[in-house]
């Protein structure tokens, strides 16, 4: 079913605080059983810490659509089936799975690291991403070293 159209896109409401959709998905994917105000809660508390880091100055919500902006990937890697082989296909990245992508990545590596509360967590993966460096930009360099490695199997991409 690749390629359906649905409502999804639409229906999805900019969250209250800042006005920006991509944010509202970001805080759908940070949701766990439906508790979307703790979710919230979770990414505004890691906007305030972010702003005292920062003084204000870049915005959180600038250092977030940085943070993502660094981590999206451009190229990944597909397994395919050629004769009885498998091959490491590198491909390119559409930018919805781009933004996907990134915002799990993001969540994995501020999840990952315990012991703290979650907000402090985010902001800080959201403040090393926008940096360029961190757990989540760890991930999307491995995947652009594989497939740059595969280049060789670039023409089995059809």
């Amino acid at each position: 079913m690749a390629g359906r159209i649905t409502k999804a896109e639409e229906q999805l409401r900019p969250d209250p605080v800042h006005g920006s959709k991509v944010l509202s998905r970001f805080i759908n994917c940070i949701m766990w059983d439906g508790k979307k105000a703790a979710a919230q809660r979770v990414v505004y508390g890691a906007f305030d810490i972010i702003e005292k880091r920062t003084k204000g100055d870049p915005t959180a919500i600038e250092i977030f659509e940085k943070a993502v902006d660094n981590v999206k990937p451009r190229v990944e890697v597909r397994s395919k089936r050629v004769g009885g082989a498998n091959y490491q296909v590198p491909m390119q990245v559409n930018r919805r799975r781009q933004q996907s992508l990134a915002f799990r990545w993001i969540i994995t590596a501020a999840r990952a690291d315990k012991g703290k509360p979650m907000a402090q967590r985010l902001a800080k993966e959201l403040l090393d991403a926008a940096k360029g460096e961190g757990k989540a930009m760890n991930v999307r360099d491995q995947t652009h070293r594989m497939a740059d490695a595969n280049k060789a199997f670039a023409h089995f991409a059809w």
